[in-house]
C-alpha cells in the first residue's frame, strides 16, 4: 500500500512539474522579446526600423496592433545584400494564419511547405503562396514603412 502511494504521489509530482514547465514557456512567449514578433508602433504615419537592427541574414519579424487585429510582417537580408520585406503571410494559407519561417537563404511556408528564394522577395514575386509584398523605403539607416501600406496587408489578419 505504500509502495502504492508513492507512486501515485510520484505521478502527481512529475503532472505538476509538467504543467508549470508549460505555463512558464506561455508566459515566457508572451513577454516583450521573447516571442517571434516584436511589437511596433507607427510615429508620424510609419514605422521605422533601424538597419543595423536587421541587416544580419536573420529573419526579424514584427506586428503592428490594428483595431484589435495585429497585422505582421518581416525583414530579412539577402544574399543580395538587400532588405526584403513581406507581410507573415500569402494569397493562398493566408487564412491559416502560420506565416513563413526562415531556412537559410529561403523563406518556408509553414501551411503548404513551399520555400521561397529571399532574394526573389519583392513586388515582382507577388501572388500565390509568395509572401506577400510589403512596400518599404530602405536607406543606409533605416526601414521605413508607412502605415497605409501596413494597413493594406490587414485583410491577411
Amino acid at each position: 500500500m505504500v509502495q502504492q502511494n508513492k507512486k501515485g504521489l510520484q505521478a502527481l509530482i512529475i503532472a505538476l512539474v509538467a504543467v508549470a514547465a508549460m505555463a512558464t514557456v506561455a508566459v515566457a512567449f508572451s513577454l516583450p522579446g521573447m516571442g517571434k514578433y516584436e511589437k511596433v508602433k507607427p510615429v508620424n504615419g510609419a514605422v521605422t526600423i533601424p538597419v543595423a537592427k536587421v541587416n544580419d541574414g536573420k529573419a526579424h519579424y514584427y506586428k503592428l496592433a490594428d483595431g484589435g487585429r495585429e497585422i505582421n510582417f518581416f525583414i530579412v537580408k539577402g544574399n543580395d545584400g538587400q532588405l526584403h520585406t513581406a507581410f507573415d503571410a500569402c494569397d493562398v494559407c493566408y487564412r491559416e494564419k502560420k506565416g513563413y519561417e526562415q531556412q537559410g537563404d529561403k523563406m518556408n511556408c509553414n501551411n503548404c511547405n513551399q520555400k521561397f528564394a529571399i532574394n526573389k522577395i519583392g513586388a515582382a514575386s507577388g501572388g500565390g503562396c509568395n509572401p506577400s509584398h510589403l512596400a518599404a523605403k530602405i536607406d543606409a539607416s533605416n526601414v521605413t514603412i508607412s502605415l497605409t501600406d501596413l494597413k493594406s496587408g490587414a485583410r491577411f489578419f
